[in-house]
């Protein structure tokens, strides 16, 4: 973390330089090597000077599409994604993406156009208070007043967004402020935010106190969130949990920070965790939560959440510890220098034979299932197949349903940075735009954009993207011909009245592919699933997998709103 210093000054220019030019120089200093951008009126002095610029600039077809595509760069690569949006529409277009990467705590730096400073608040056109309407929605934002300033507020928008709990941070550019000149030195200067000082390192008092819990407990868990991913805290957070013998369950968002095949891996928990995870957590006597939020997915009905347990909460966010759960044992701290504090203790494993072979009984009694014999094609047997056919070593990018919980429960990470998924706020048409800035991200990858019929049908237009790149994106299509979570609640909670979640009219998702030049296929049965993926899945060419699964099928288990993870549905067949 850089530390309070004074300010240092070195002139770099002096001829005139546009709020534009200063702006790339800005970019290409962070090293950003790629700009999800739409142009339009407000941000053309930006674009003019992009038209020379080497960094990589990728055209959503609709600014949507362009931030998911920034977060799903931001999740695999570590660094913040960048966006541009032109004012008015193009500004608001991009909100629900800034939902999305707040409640998920993804780096991006937004760029939104404004009309020129002289009628900002006169209802000119295409003008929007993208300050007012962002404020609950970024960890900081910005509106540039005076060219001279974007230098500093450029290098302090990307320490903001990394540092602490990574968050996007947004920057309105007047048009005139882009498009004017100045005639004033450049000056390079340090980061100096004195009310912006997030805390790395834990409380030596606390470490201790959590380390002596550890000793003394019966049934020890380790809750390992976002968190662990998000601070590159994996090798650390498998060396303490093999040191201490302690097992460790995963959140949603927090899958593959911990190996899913190493014996202490127990599962995710949550409404659709599996039992071994639920019931851990219910029984435990002392929960180790690091860098997860206690969300209500997570925990059910708080009444019956960990009744039994001490509570532990490693956070670099203050404001989440204590928040849903009281917690015993606070420690304010970055994941990975925690875990290395604590590693570094002397304390003496805990004495909990009988709970490993309690955990292992409930694991060997209460696996996820699904019907094997129904002679329809099955969404858990297709995800188990991606699995096998990729050995675990894909990206796997979903899309917001039941298929993002069976990719969830059924591809089992072995590897940090493998998984991306909206968590918090569950964005619909999420999935294959993230899954282009993942192959950007990481090009020799193998990318799988899972997702449902419903939610592909909200982002199809950027299926121009990857066959403009060559992007071999996988695009796995569960379709049921339905809103299948929705029709599932539907069937459980309201007597199986589907409202408006049948999707009888659907087009026909291979001729649209082929509208876009990529191949496309419909799969109907295991045999001509087995064939396809081995043909398709290890070339280096965009394709489209229109699966047509068994439209009744649900997902298990399951914990009703309201409900304890203690009192699941659907554990046995």
């Amino acid at each position: 973390m850089l530390q309070e210093a004074a300010l240092t000054e070195t002139k770099t220019e002096t001829h005139p330089v546009t709020g534009a030019d200063l702006l790339l120089r800005a970019l290409e200093k962070e090293n950003v090597e790629v700009i999800f951008g739409y142009p339009g009126g407000a941000v053309l002095p930006l674009y003019d000077k992009l038209y020379h610029s080497k960094i990589l600039h990728v055209l959503p077809r609709h600014e949507q599409g362009g931030i998911h595509a920034a977060e799903g760069y931001a999740r695999i690569s570590g660094k913040p994604g960048v966006v541009i949006a032109t004012s008015g529409p193009g500004a608001t277009n991009i909100v629900t993406g800034l939902a999305d990467a707040m409640m998920d705590s993804l780096p991006l730096i937004v760029f939104t156009g404004q009309v020129a400073t002289g009628v900002i608040g006169s209802d000119a056109f295409q003008e929007a208070d993208i300050l007012g309407i962002t404020t609950p929605i970024t960890k900081y934002n910005y509106q540039v007043r005076s060219i001279e300033d974007i230098p500093r507020i450029i290098k302090e928008a990307f320490y903001i967004a990394s540092t602490g709990r990574p968050g996007p941070v947004l920057i309105d550019i007047p048009k005139d402020i882009a498009a004017g000149v100045s005639d004033q030195p450049e000056e390079e200067k340090e980061v100096n935010l004195p009310g912006y000082q997030p805390t790395l390192k834990p409380n030596y008092l606390q470490i201790r106190k959590l380390t002596e819990a550890v000793s003394r407990s019966k049934k020890p868990v380790i809750l390992a969130g976002a968190g662990v991913l998000h601070g590159r805290a994996s090798k650390e957070l498998k060396e303490y949990a093999e040191q201490q013998q302690v097992p460790v369950i995963h959140t949603l968002l927090g899958l593959g920070g911990f190996p899913a095949d190493h014996p202490l891996f127990i599962g995710m928990a949550g409404m659709h965790g599996c039992y071994t995870a639920n019931m851990g957590l219910t029984e435990c006597d002392l929960l180790i939560n690091i860098g997860a939020r206690f969300d209500d997915r997570l925990t059910g009905n708080l009444q019956h959440f960990a009744p039994h347990a001490t509570v532990a909460h490693i956070d670099i966010d203050p404001a989440e510890i204590g928040k849903n759960v009281p917690t015993s044992i606070p420690i304010v701290a970055d994941a990975k220098e925690a875990l290395e504090q604590l590693i570094l203790q002397d304390g003496k494993p805990p004495a909990h034979k009988e709970w490993m072979e309690t955990i292992l009984r409930w694991q060997e009694e209460y696996p996820y299932f699904y019907d094997k014999e129904s002679g329809r094609l099955k969404p858990q047997k297709v995800m188990e197949m991606l699995h096998s056919k990729t050995e675990g070593n894909a990206i796997v990018v979903t899309d917001v349903g039941q298929h993002q919980m069976w990719a969830a429960q059924y591809y089992r990470f072995n590897k940090a940075d493998r998984w991306v998924t909206s968590g918090g706020l569950g964005t619909m048409g999420f999935g294959f735009p993230a899954s282009i800035g993942a192959q950007l991200a990481d090009p020799e990858a193998c990318v799988l954009a899972i997702c449902g019929d419903g939610g592909f049908q909200m982002s199809t237009q950027e299926l121009a993207i990857i066959q403009e790149m060559n992007l071999p994106v996988k695009i796995i299509i569960f379709n049921n011909m339905a809103l299948g979570m929705v029709r599932q609640w539907q069937e459980i909670f309201y007597e199986s009245r589907f409202s408006h979640s049948k999707i009888p009219v659907q087009p026909s998702f291979v001729k649209l592919a082929e509208a876009y030049g990529i191949k496309g296929y419909v799969i109907q049965s295991e045999e001509e699933a087995e064939e396809l993926l081995d043909e398709v899945l290890h070339n280096r060419e965009p394709v489209l997998i229109d699966f047509r699964v068994d439209p009744d099928e649900n997902v298990y288990p399951m914990i009703a709103p309201g409900k304890g993870l203690h009192e699941m549905a659907g554990v046995k067949p």
